[in-house]
């Protein structure tokens, strides 16, 4: 089953609005052949590793592992639990259930009812945090929430007082490998969040032009319309949804969305992502939009750089109470990745 998650991990960022998949298949505890998702409407792992075994008449003694619960409906692709039945396949190891309404214990129940041996839950946690994004998706009705922010080493977000400084020149915390990760980030994500402020003062582009990937989708919160047209982040490189409370029309690659800022903001902006299909979303944005989604408790990750930068005055970073699960040194720059205290 670790196999199956490292080979599914291959498909990150590439197989929205699918899970990612890893399958293995086992004869006499030797790997015969292996498989992943690679992109939404290709085949699914469990199609890919079947498709490696030379000699099918090993599949009656194998045992195939996949990291998610194998779908039962006709979508894009014809269902994977019929596919392993029709193999012959015996004994199916599941890491853990789909919550997708369509598959969500069907896969399981059609392998059972073809008389297969199906052992469930191995890996389970690892397998579910793999597809944090999905599962998040479909059990919470919104986009899996990244909040993301590079500090100084005295936990200011830069220089500037908010609502005092205006038009200034960002001033870059980081170094260029912490810039080259986020932007690979990017790559793995489907959307992307700053607010106003953010993009009067910083003009981002908010693309992966540091990393080869696709862009993510730019969403901007921009409830009077003060952003000039001439803002990066309305470039014809990737699609812009803005959330106003104005009607505009939709030009070049930017729409608008209009929402009623006399009611709270964030689950309108995440129903309509979540109406969009959006499963990911990084919060770029300035301290006000960041402490919005820890104050709402709508986040599940954060990525902090610490900068050993000194700035003793301007912006101070958010407050939040998180639990840290893990850290890393990219050159002198400190990353810390935290998770909500359940």
């Amino acid at each position: 089953m670790t196999r199956c998650i490292d080979l599914a991990k291959n498909g990150l960022g590439q197989t929205y609005p699918n899970p990612m998949v890893g399958c293995v298949v086992v004869y006499e505890d030797k790997i015969i052949a292996e498989g992943w998702h690679h992109r939404a409407g290709q085949a699914h792992a469990e199609v890919n590793a079947i498709e490696q075994i030379k000699d099918e008449d090993l599949i009656k003694n194998a045992t195939l592992y996949v990291s998610l619960e194998p779908c039962s409906h006709f979508g894009k692709t014809p269902p994977c639990a019929d596919l392993i039945v029709d193999k012959g396949f015996k004994k199916i190891v599941i890491g853990s259930i789909d919550p997708f309404a369509k598959v969500k214990g069907k896969g399981i129940q059609k392998l059972m009812a073809n008389d297969c041996e199906v052992v469930l839950g191995v890996l389970e946690d690892e397998c579910l945090d793999l597809n944090k994004r999905f599962m998040t998706f479909h059990n919470h009705k919104r986009p899996y929430i990244i909040l993301k922010w590079a500090e100084s080493q005295d936990g200011f977000l830069s220089p500037f007082e908010f609502g005092k400084d205006q038009h200034q020149n960002p001033v870059w915390l980081t170094n260029t490998y912490s810039k080259q990760l986020v932007h690979q980030w990017r790559s793995e994500e489907q959307a992307i969040l700053v607010g106003t402020h953010t993009v009067l003062m910083d003009n981002p582009a908010l693309t992966t032009r540091l990393w080869k990937g696709k862009h993510p989708l730019r969403v901007v919160i921009d409830k009077d319309l003060k952003i000039p047209n001439s803002a990066k982040i309305f470039s014809d490189e990737a699609q812009t949804l803005v959330f106003t409370a104005h009607q505009k029309s939709k030009f070049k690659t930017t729409e608008f969305c209009q929402i009623d800022f006399d009611q709270p903001v964030l689950p309108q902006l995440l129903n309509e992502l979540y109406s969009r299909d959006i499963q990911s979303l990084i919060v770029e944005g300035g301290q006000a939009t960041l402490q919005a989604f820890i104050d709402a408790n709508l986040w599940d990750e954060a990525r902090v750089f610490k900068s050993p930068k000194q700035l003793k005055v301007g912006t101070h970073s958010p407050h939040f109470k998180a639990q840290l699960f893990q850290k890393e040194q990219i050159v002198e720059d400190e990353l810390k990745l935290f998770k909500p205290i359940k």
